[in-house]
């Protein structure tokens, strides 16, 4: 919106071309989604416990978090909110891709919206039902997927790229990449939602994952740097760097409400929606290994869930003390800060692992 504006005052005053950089842009957008977060933060927090929109505790979990019980929760559509107008005034409109991530990030957030609603204002413990969340998430990944299947025009734009090696590609076919983006939207939704369990543990390792993609969507969507390392150029994903740009703004602002102890939880509007907002900006600028190597923390955290449930199916005996894994360590003395923190420097060393594929291939 106010790129159009720029656009058209510099016709006279030529400083306004300056915001046709996309790294600028990137930086206004963070800095506008933090400022943004900050100013409807507080009052978002009250309206939320005037209504008693507080967040549940599991009785058989660490008994340190029933003093959680009540905490405001619904807060990321703080995030939502932030992101959104950011990426409105910072971004380019006639881009697609931007459209897309929008679209498949506020979808998921009102899926997210309506489960955490009928927990907490409904008093439904059920939410919304397994099967329904499972439906309409795999309908908008499916549709994304098979958008971005029906508008490629290069051969890259639906390979799956392997990192490390600079000429190890798999044509997927249509078929194939419809699968892949699908496996990989859902699951870094369900992920990233799993992961959301002690506080700030999930907002963090988004931040950085998020800010991480914008330098590989600035990378992808330009000819030149693209052509340099080695990366698929994916014309028009350069501009995801702005949506990255205003995601790790609010993510950062968010944290500051829900660094230990929180004041608001982010509940499923937040998480489902900031983990398919990874998951569909790995698929469009093909980065997919990249995102699994750089999520780590959001991988393992799924993996102890389904091997939990796996072996108690099977053998009737756990593997842990308690899925997700952060909740395993806490039973095993670790204070809940330590796990965070600790969970935050795993992520960091992996986003620079997954940062260094830009360059070893």
């Amino acid at each position: 919106m106010l790129l159009i504006l720029a656009q058209y005052l510099a016709h006279d005053i030529h400083a306004f071309n300056a915001f046709s950089y996309i790294t600028l842009r990137t930086v206004l957008a963070s800095m506008t989604s933090l400022v943004i977060s900050f100013m409807v933060g507080p009052a978002m927090i009250r309206k939320l416990t005037a209504y008693k929109i507080g967040q549940s505790v599991r009785s058989d979990g660490p008994q340190t978090h029933l003093v959680k019980a009540g905490t405001p929760t619904m807060g990321g559509a703080l995030i939502l909110i932030s992101v959104a107008i950011s990426t409105l005034l910072w971004g380019d409109l006639s881009d697609r891709y931007v459209w897309l991530v929008l679209f498949t990030t506020l979808g998921y957030g009102a899926i997210g919206w309506v489960d955490d609603y009928r927990k907490v204002v409904e008093r439904n413990p059920k939410g919304l039902s397994a099967k329904a969340k499972m439906f309409w998430q795999s309908a908008i990944a499916i549709g994304v997927a098979v958008y971005l299947v029906k508008t490629s025009t290069l051969p890259a734009e639906t390979e799956l790229i392997v990192p490390f090696f600079k000429h190890l590609v798999f044509p997927l076919g249509a078929f194939g990449f419809v699968l892949l983006a699908y496996f990989v939207i859902v699951g870094t939704s369900n992920a990233v939602n799993l992961t959301d369990g002690l506080d700030g543990l999930a907002i963090m390792p988004t931040v950085l994952v998020a800010g991480a993609f914008s330098i590989f969507a600035y990378v992808a969507g330009h000819a030149v740097f693209s052509k340099y390392l080695g990366v698929p150029h994916i014309p028009g994903s350069g501009e995801l760097s702005v949506f990255c740009g205003a995601l790790t703004g609010a993510g950062l602002a968010f944290l500051w409400f829900n660094a230990y102890p929180a004041e608001v939880f982010m509940g499923d509007v937040g998480a489902l929606a900031l983990g398919g907002a990874l998951g569909v900006i790995a698929v469009i600028v093909r980065q997919e290994i990249v995102l699994f190597m750089m999520g780590g923390v959001f991988v393992v955290e799924t993996l102890s869930v389904m091997i939990q449930v796996a072996s108690f199916k099977l053998t009737g005996k756990r593997v842990f003390k308690m899925a997700p894994l952060h909740h395993h360590f806490e039973l095993k003395g670790w204070k809940e800060t330590q796990v965070v923190v600790r969970f935050w420097i795993i992520t960091m060393m992996l986003v620079l692992l997954g940062l260094s594929t830009l360059k070893l291939r």
